[in-house]
Protein backbone atom coordinates (compact mmCIF):
# COMPACT_ATOMS: atom_id res chain seq x y z
CA UNK A 1 0.00 0.00 0.00
CA UNK A 2 1.45 2.97 -0.99
CA UNK A 3 2.21 6.16 1.48
CA UNK A 4 2.60 8.77 -0.50
CA UNK A 5 -0.14 11.06 -0.74
CA UNK A 6 0.14 11.90 -5.05
CA UNK A 7 0.34 7.73 -5.05
CA UNK A 8 -2.19 7.33 -3.12
CA UNK A 9 -4.54 9.34 -5.81
CA UNK A 10 -2.26 7.95 -8.52
CA UNK A 11 -3.27 4.58 -7.71
CA UNK A 12 -6.91 5.74 -7.51
CA UNK A 13 -7.00 7.09 -10.98
CA UNK A 14 -5.80 4.00 -12.21
CA UNK A 15 -8.60 2.46 -11.11
CA UNK A 16 -11.09 3.97 -12.25
CA UNK A 17 -9.10 4.03 -15.49
CA UNK A 18 -8.81 -0.06 -15.29
CA UNK A 19 -12.95 -0.11 -14.57
CA UNK A 20 -13.88 2.13 -17.66
CA UNK A 21 -11.12 0.52 -20.18
CA UNK A 22 -12.58 -3.16 -19.34
CA UNK A 23 -16.02 -1.71 -20.28
CA UNK A 24 -14.79 -0.90 -23.64
CA UNK A 25 -12.29 -4.18 -24.03
CA UNK A 26 -15.46 -5.78 -23.45
CA UNK A 27 -17.77 -3.58 -26.01
CA UNK A 28 -15.68 -4.45 -28.63
CA UNK A 29 -15.41 -7.71 -27.82
CA UNK A 30 -19.48 -8.06 -27.67
CA UNK A 31 -19.48 -6.16 -31.50
CA UNK A 32 -17.14 -8.65 -32.72
CA UNK A 33 -18.91 -11.49 -31.84
CA UNK A 34 -22.29 -10.25 -32.96
CA UNK A 35 -20.70 -9.82 -36.45
CA UNK A 36 -19.80 -13.19 -36.69
CA UNK A 37 -22.46 -14.75 -35.53
CA UNK A 38 -24.91 -12.90 -37.99
CA UNK A 39 -22.05 -13.69 -40.54
CA UNK A 40 -22.21 -17.38 -39.68
CA UNK A 41 -25.97 -17.22 -39.95
CA UNK A 42 -26.22 -15.92 -43.23
CA UNK A 43 -30.02 -14.26 -42.86
CA UNK A 44 -29.99 -10.72 -43.40
CA UNK A 45 -26.65 -9.64 -45.36
CA UNK A 46 -27.89 -6.04 -44.42
CA UNK A 47 -27.97 -6.50 -40.48
CA UNK A 48 -24.37 -8.66 -41.24
CA UNK A 49 -22.89 -5.58 -42.84
CA UNK A 50 -24.04 -2.94 -40.05
CA UNK A 51 -23.02 -5.35 -37.34
CA UNK A 52 -19.51 -5.32 -38.97
CA UNK A 53 -19.55 -1.83 -39.54
CA UNK A 54 -20.26 -1.21 -35.65
CA UNK A 55 -17.31 -3.92 -34.61
CA UNK A 56 -14.83 -1.99 -36.91
CA UNK A 57 -16.24 1.33 -35.02
CA UNK A 58 -15.41 0.56 -31.90
CA UNK A 59 -12.10 -1.21 -32.43
CA UNK A 60 -11.49 2.63 -33.73
CA UNK A 61 -12.88 3.68 -31.39
CA UNK A 62 -11.00 1.77 -28.53
CA UNK A 63 -7.43 2.61 -30.23
CA UNK A 64 -8.29 6.42 -30.97
CA UNK A 65 -8.98 5.92 -26.72
CA UNK A 66 -5.35 4.03 -26.01
CA UNK A 67 -7.22 1.03 -25.04
CA UNK A 68 -5.73 -0.82 -27.90
CA UNK A 69 -2.77 -0.33 -29.63
CA UNK A 70 -3.19 1.27 -32.88
CA UNK A 71 -1.50 -2.21 -34.62
CA UNK A 72 -3.46 -4.25 -32.49
CA UNK A 73 -6.78 -2.65 -33.47
CA UNK A 74 -5.31 -3.20 -37.37
CA UNK A 75 -4.87 -6.56 -36.67
CA UNK A 76 -8.30 -7.51 -35.20
CA UNK A 77 -10.02 -5.68 -38.33
CA UNK A 78 -8.22 -7.61 -40.62
CA UNK A 79 -8.84 -10.79 -38.76
CA UNK A 80 -12.55 -9.85 -38.82
CA UNK A 81 -12.53 -8.69 -41.79
CA UNK A 82 -11.23 -12.40 -43.11
CA UNK A 83 -13.27 -14.38 -40.86
CA UNK A 84 -16.83 -12.68 -42.29
CA UNK A 85 -15.62 -12.68 -45.61
CA UNK A 86 -14.72 -16.25 -45.30
CA UNK A 87 -18.15 -17.13 -43.87
CA UNK A 88 -19.92 -15.22 -46.39
CA UNK A 89 -18.65 -17.23 -49.46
Amino acid sequence: MANIKSQIKRNRQNEKKRLANKGVRSEVRTRVKNAVALAEAGDDAAKSADALREAVRKIDRAAAKGIIHKNQASNRKSRLMKRVQKLAS
